[in-house]
């Protein structure tokens, strides 16, 4: 860190650059020195929204820049990995937008590099960080739900078609990483199904069922058909309900004191009575906050303090461990693929083996 400001190369200034550039250039303890992208006109927009900022069509420079302590890739999936490799292997702490990268070989090898060097890889989950989420993750772990019976969401919107990826690598990665999140605990098996309707591109729409090991399950629907915008998501537990809508501007968490009750003993259980319990509902205040200010802010900690990021290379993992199921229970019909247990336990293991 030179100045006590951290020094930012972002490489793609095209969909979500723009937004890494800005709040980087915002926050008093980064400083951005360079911009690479392939697109002469990106470049140009650059140098006329930050005339301080320097760019380049090579990413080579970026690496090679002695100012630069960090770089941030908002690229194609397909490029994540190479780019992300150099830059460790350049000494540059690294973030990544989602998903981390195409495969979870990939991502372990990006994770043991960082590891030797000493640096921090962060994967932009975005969502982790909204107030909302967060919000939600407070509730459960103090156990406001009760015992969680459901996850149920739908991410739904025109578009936008993706070249590399399908529908779950783009859409359903954001849920996938949410439930990990505020669960706080990883899915045993993956089922889905998916379609194309547009020929030479992948699944545009999907369906998802991650099951645990206890009655929780988690459904999600993504589909990159849909004639309106939906980013709803309902969760039930044995006290309340959730209604998670990002779309609503004010009220976007409503708590529910809704649920049933049983009225059996125990030896009885065939002649249990169902009863159902309807209370108030209230909206928690959600602080306006931008979810990528409070990521970047992060990110800048983890670099100076050497702490684990929320969105680590291993939570990164453990999402596209998911996605690579869902992948392979879609090439199947629907069947479903046990996950491995987590890549901390497996180490763990190795280490003691």
């Amino acid at each position: 860190m030179r100045d006590s400001q951290l020094g930012i190369g972002v490489v793609g200034y095209g969909y979500w650059g723009p937004n890494l550039v800005r709040n980087f250039s915002v926050n008093p303890a980064t400083r951005v020195v360079s911009v690479s992208d392939l697109n002469p006109g990106r470049l140009d927009a650059i140098k006329q929204l930050y005339p301080a900022v320097e760019t380049t069509s090579r990413y080579e420079d970026l690496l090679k820049d002695a100012r630069i302590d960090a770089i941030a890739i908002a690229t194609p999936v397909h490029t994540h990995y190479e780019l992300a490799i150099a830059a460790l292997r350049a000494g540059k702490h690294v973030l990544v937008e989602k998903p981390l990268a195409p495969s979870a070989e990939l991502v372990t090898r990006l994770i043991e590099e960082a590891d030797r060097r000493g640096l921090t890889l962060m994967v932009d989950h975005t969502f982790l960080y909204t107030p909302a989420v967060q919000k939600i993750r407070e509730l459960l772990l103090s156990r406001e739900l009760g015992d969680i019976y459901y996850y149920d969401s739908t991410r739904a919107s025109l578009g936008l078609f993706q070249k590399d990826v399908n529908v779950i690598w783009d859409l359903a990665v954001h849920d996938i990483s949410i439930i990990h999140h505020i669960l706080d605990r990883a899915p045993i098996a993956v089922s889905a199904t998916g379609s194309c309707h547009v020929v030479g591109s992948p699944e545009n729409m999907a369906h998802i069922t991650l099951f645990f090991a206890d009655a929780c399950v988690a459904h999600v629907s993504v589909n990159w058909l849909s004639p309106v915008k939906v980013r709803q998501t309902f969760i039930g537990g044995s006290k309340k309900m959730i209604v998670y809508d990002d779309l609503e501007p004010t009220e976007k968490i409503k708590v529910y004191d809704k649920g049933i009750t049983l009225d059996a003993p125990p030896e009885d259980a065939h002649q249990f009575r169902i009863g159902y319990r309807a209370g108030d509902m209230w909206a928690p205040h959600i602080s306006p906050t931008e979810a990528l200010q409070t990521e970047v802010e992060h990110f800048v900690d983890c670099v100076s303090t050497g702490r684990q990021p929320i969105s680590s290379g291993t939570s990164g993992l453990r999402v596209i461990e998911v996605l690579e199921a869902a992948s392979c229970s879609i090439a199947k019909q629907g069947a479903p693929v046990l996950l491995r247990e987590p890549y901390g336990t497996r180490q763990r293991a190795r280490a003691i083996a």
